[in-house]
């Protein structure tokens, strides 16, 4: 069973929705358009944190013990609770033992 990603991002978080669809555009300008599978609905986060090396380093084996490719869960922004992923993630040194994480969470869904 996945385990829960419980750190909370620095205040105002933006993600994006994508919802996937199929077009077809006819000649006398009729177009039809239906939503691309039964998980046509999807979220990307981008998210940063802010702390000290023993804040940040949990959070980042956090990540790097799933691979990218191990979902876990976390509950976005005016969300529930889903699957997630994370492929990407960067670390800057601010100094005085202060870092800044970035992580883009990709939503996930299994059967």
């Amino acid at each position: 069973m996945p385990e829960t990603f419980s750190w909370c991002p620095v205040v105002e978080p933006t993600g994006d929705g994508i919802m996937k669809t199929k077009k077809a555009q006819f000649g006398d300008g009729y177009k039809q358009v239906a939503a691309d599978g039964i998980n046509n609905r999807s979220e990307t986060w981008p998210l940063t944190f802010r702390g000290s090396e023993a804040y940040i380093k949990p959070i980042k084996q956090f990540l790097l013990d799933r691979g990218g490719s191990q979902s876990f869960y976390w509950t976005p922004p005016l969300g529930e609770q889903s699957l997630w992923t994370c492929e990407t993630y960067g670390i800057t040194p601010l100094g005085g033992g202060m870092y800044t994480l970035t992580a883009t969470f990709d939503q996930f869904f299994a059967p």
